[in-house]
């Protein structure tokens, strides 16, 4: 293929992303007049000006209204509203099982401005992550075929090829827990720093399984037995997947934006039960 017809195919994966945004602001926009009313604590603003405001997402909530889970009564997007005041609408994805750094904008204007450096993957972003097993430290080049929605992509093309994929991962620490899992009579663990230079759908969670290390908690790409062993001996029912930083151009000052989520109170509590050290 010709770099002339790259440059083609990732302008219209562009095109098409920045339409699936004002699809999304659209919907987004509807859902803002709905009243919810909330039962749990206020959302935890990291960072907060006359454009953007960004949020430590608790694990389990989803960003807005959606057919994944007709049942859910509580979303990111009205409780932001309700709890600063106004409209706000998110421009990035951050799966309902995931903790960390939400990023919203105030006005649809900021909103495609920030969407391009998504799409240019001009953001910055690191996770972190409980893995299964010791791992190293290395760069995962695994292209991803798209993963389709029942409902959502019933009429998408089916044929898609797979999507390149980069993840950057490294260890930070290591663990052995005194506790059998299948026919080992302990259990080993590891704490990774991720960063997705590209961003597929599930792709950590699908990479970190691909290299045999799923991530403690994924109840789609993980290891069931380690899963329920955690939450049988720790009381842990969520992904131990976390958006610990992202970084930004604002789409008006033009500066640098860092900024960081602290883990979640459980996230830190089975770190510390199991051994593992957040120290770099």
């Amino acid at each position: 293929m010709t770099s002339k017809q790259h440059t083609f195919e990732a302008v219209q994966v562009a095109d098409n992303e920045l339409d699936n945004l004002e699809t999304m602001l659209a919907t987004v926009a509807e859902q803002q007049d709905i009243v919810v009313e909330s039962n749990t604590p206020e959302l935890d603003i990291l960072y907060q000006d006359d454009y953007l405001v960004a949020i430590n997402k608790p694990s389990g909530l989803l960003v807005h209204r959606s057919w994944l889970d007709t049942h859910a009564t509580e979303f990111a997007v009205q409780k932001l509203r309700d709890q600063i005041g106004q409209h706000v609408y998110p421009v990035h994805r951050l799966d309902r099982p995931t903790s960390g750094v939400l990023l919203f904008v105030l006005d649809k204007d900021s909103a495609r401005h920030l969407m391009q450096q998504f799409i240019d993957h001009s953001t910055e972003k690191s996770y972190l992550a409980v893995v299964r097993g010791h791992i190293g430290q290395g760069v995962l080049d695994y292209p991803l075929k798209y993963q389709y929605d029942k409902i959502a992509d019933k009429k998408a093309d089916m044929t898609k090829p797979a999507q390149d994929a980069v993840t950057e991962y490294r260890c930070i620490s290591q663990t052995e827990v005194p506790i059998a899992v299948g026919p080992y009579a302990a259990s080993r663990y590891s704490l990774v720093e991720l960063q997705p230079k590209t961003g597929r759908k599930h792709q950590l969670r699908r990479h970190m399984k691909h290299l045999r290390h799923p991530i403690v908690g994924d109840t789609s790409h993980g290891d069931g037995k380690h899963n329920t062993m955690f939450r049988e001996h720790f009381d842990i029912h969520r992904l131990l997947l976390h958006a610990a930083y992202l970084s930004f151009t604002h789409p008006h000052t033009e500066q640098k934006v860092e900024i960081h989520a602290p883990l979640t109170s459980e996230f830190a509590r089975v770190l510390t039960d199991i051994n593992l050290s957040i120290e770099k």
